[in-house]
């Protein structure tokens, strides 16, 4: 029997390779983006569970300080800052500190003091983002209900108009939360989008066929109101990618609103 070439022996080998190369041309980027996405929904939820303790802090500052929008907003933001950027090394060297204590204070102090609505994603650090990281409502107590005499009303149930005892500080807050891994961010930022029938699907990869996705529609009676759906499209058309984690919470005021406090309902930025 005749040896068989070398040509005719390495012949199988290579076209196995030439598929394998095909293969994994195909499946690569899907596998990536399972991966990344799959990290950025586990950072997403851990986003909620820190939006919920912020808004928990918020309030708690809020029932001691006569619902000060300022201080509920600074607690807010001092709560979520490790969920969306780090104050430790290289950016605390940048803000001049020597310790962690020292690092997250110039933190918060770099999206709160000096920038619009003290509640701003420093635009250096936390870029591309630089819009508000949070809004505030404040659901109760209402404008209308606060007046010069709820510092006499104000744990006295027979001197308040409603009868009732006291007040209590009820808070929704709104987190922009950005979501950190780059490719899925968009892709993911496009999704959601789809699913809540703000905008078609039409952001395709064109390493990934699978992603051509134009055809979704909205999947679910849920939406949001309109000033966020109008925020999130804006930062989504900006490449500001983030979602709105919505929260709430309520607690009894221990000190009396105040109308100077209450001039508008909700807290500044929150539209």
């Amino acid at each position: 029997m005749t040896p068989l070439s070398s040509a005719a022996q390495t012949g199988p080998v290579r076209g196995d390779a030439g598929q394998a190369a095909v293969e994994t041309a195909l499946t690569l980027p899907l596998t990536l983006f399972l991966v990344l996405g799959t990290t950025q929904v586990f950072m997403l939820l851990q986003g909620r569970l820190m939006a919920e303790h912020a808004v928990y802090k918020a309030v708690r500052v809020g029932v001691v300080n006569h619902g000060d929008c300022t201080a509920m907003t600074h607690a807010a933001v001092a709560s979520l800052l490790p969920s969306f950027n780090t104050f430790l090394g290289t950016v605390g060297q940048k803000l001049g500190a020597s310790d962690a204590a020292t690092a997250f204070a110039a933190g918060v102090r770099a999206r709160t003091v000096g920038v619009p609505d003290a509640n701003r994603f420093h635009p250096v650090y936390d870029a591309p983002h630089d819009r508000a990281i949070v809004w505030l409502y404040r659901e109760s107590p209402l404008k209308a209900d606060v007046g010069p005499e709820s510092e006499d009303d104000f744990d006295d149930p027979d001197r308040s108009p409603s009868g009732s005892f006291g007040y209590r500080l009820e808070v929704r807050m709104v987190y922009w939360y950005p979501l950190r891994i780059p490719f899925a961010n968009w892709v993911l930022s496009a999704m959601f989008r789809a699913y809540f029938g703000l905008q078609s699907y039409t952001y395709v990869n064109p390493l990934l066929a699978a992603q051509d996705a134009r055809g979704w529609v909205k999947q679910s009676t849920n939406t949001f109101a309109k000033p966020v759906a109008d925020e999130y499209t804006a930062r989504h058309e900006l490449k500001q990618y983030t979602f709105p984690i919505t929260v709430g919470y309520g607690m009894r005021m221990m000190t009396p609103p105040r109308p100077q406090l209450f001039a508008r309902q909700n807290c500044p930025g929150a539209q």
